[in-house]
């Protein structure tokens, strides 16, 4: 790292907890120091020390267009002339509201927040309400913000209640919490089978972008709905990474399974922040001012984050843009695998639509279990390699790739070349 990036590190160490305000962006999993980011256009970052990077982190994922598209700025710019903030109703929030429900196919109602965070703990809540009930499911490496019912370890056992993970969650509300392997059903049934009168919802992502990318079983996600229906739980889709990013509908018209609620955030609000959660309208009328189920939020619904929101949504409108993304992620994806298979290194390569994960293992990751088995040390070796050649990958093993419309097939192959010699590295 250079000087710039470095002498910015050791002042936010002094001000801010761990130089971050994010852990991950310390880089610890992959033992090195953070660039400090100046300026992004496209595909591409710059930092603090003039340095260029390809970017596959995409501000972890909301930035699908690419940085700084002109459709965003021309918007943003128009807006901020009116104002950043009411805190009142704005016909910003309807339009969004509108679309939404639109391209969704299970959603009536939606409530916007400000974070993926909120999203996930205010649907919790709602499903506590509508259902009277205390328990809920998550799955093991499934990320749902840092609410304290979902910091969570699993237990030892099959649907053994679960601990804190991390301090300062109490111990009586983990023990609401159930966490399960991903792509387990009989554990699930196993849980239901033992806990289902007490089960207020099941959360899960979809496609787990947060253990590295996880492919689910369709039967798995089949079952889940099934699952939830027969106990009378609400089955809450985790769509903050993978709305609008597998398809105009998200993950649950790309598999074709409609959830009782979901999470939003992230490309709804067009690298801003944003978050949304939404559903039946028989249960989303529960929250106030019409229901008993108290959420609100001073930013919600923010112009600033409605229009880049909006701006983004409206581009992705346009019939070519996922099976572009999926021309140009089949190239990256498949081009690693070749690539590292030529040099000898053994990988296994996880993709959905433009996200997916490369782990240096020899064996299938289809759960936590498997993405923990990775090589991580070997992902330290190459992460430096291609960070030393330009490429900007997410500082962590467990976290997703994605691409954006800006990564051009130019793009892609300089990343190619860039990885091979990477893997040649590493032998």
């Amino acid at each position: 790292m250079k000087a710039k990036s470095q002498e910015l590190f050791e002042k936010a160490k002094k001000y801010i907890p761990g130089g971050v305000n994010s852990p991950v962006r310390a880089g610890k999993a992959v033992g090195i120091d953070p660039p400090f980011i100046a300026r992004a256009q496209g595909c591409a970052l710059w930092d603090a020390d003039g340095n260029t990077y390809i970017d596959y982190v995409s501000s972890w994922g909301p930035m699908i267009l690419g940085h700084a598209h002109p459709d965003v700025i021309n918007a943003l710019t128009e807006a901020i002339q009116r104002g950043t903030s009411y805190g009142a109703p704005t016909e910003l929030e309807v339009e969004m509201a509108e679309l939404i429900v639109s391209m969704v196919p299970s959603i009536d109602h939606v409530r916007m927040v400000n974070s993926g965070t909120e999203a996930t703990m205010s649907a919790i809540r709602l499903a506590r309400g509508v259902t009277g009930r205390n328990k809920i499911i998550k799955f093991d490496g499934c990320y749902h913000g840092h609410g304290d019912s979902l910091l969570v370890e699993a237990g030892s056992g099959v649907a053994t209640f679960g601990i804190p993970g991390s301090p300062g969650v109490p111990g009586d509300l983990a023990r609401q919490t159930i966490s399960l392997p991903f792509n387990d059903l009989p554990a699930v049934e196993e849980a239901f089978q033992r806990f289902g009168d007490d089960i207020a919802a099941l959360i899960i992502e979809p496609v787990p972008g947060n253990m590295g990318v996880v492919v689910p079983d369709i039967n798995f996600l089949q079952g889940l709905r099934e699952l939830t229906t027969s106990y009378q739980s609400l089955l809450i889709f985790d769509e903050v990474i993978t709305g609008f990013r597998l398809s105009g509908g998200g993950a649950q018209e790309f598999y074709d399974i409609a959830p009782d609620l979901t999470c939003l955030g992230k490309i709804i609000g067009g690298g801003l922040p944003v978050g949304a959660f939404g559903g039946k309208r028989e249960f989303m009328e529960r929250l106030a001012p019409e229901g008993d189920v108290y959420q609100a939020g001073t930013l919600s619904g923010n112009p600033l984050a409605m229009t880049a929101g909006l701006a983004t949504l409206h581009l992705l409108h346009k019939s070519d843009v996922y099976s572009t993304l999926e021309q140009r992620s089949q190239m990256l994806f498949s081009g690693l695998e070749s690539l590292a298979e030529k040099a000898g290194i053994p990988v296994v390569v996880n993709r959905v639509g433009s996200m997916g994960s490369l782990f240096f293992s020899d064996a299938p990751v289809s759960d936590f279990a498997g993405a923990k088995k990775s090589d991580r040390d070997l992902f330290k070796k190459y992460y430096s390699r291609m960070l030393e050649q330009g490429v900007y990958l997410a500082p962590s093993p467990f976290e997703a790739t994605f691409l954006s419309l800006a990564h051009t097939e130019e793009m892609i192959g300089k990343t190619l070349d860039f990885a091979g010699k990477a893997f040649r590295s590493l032998l």
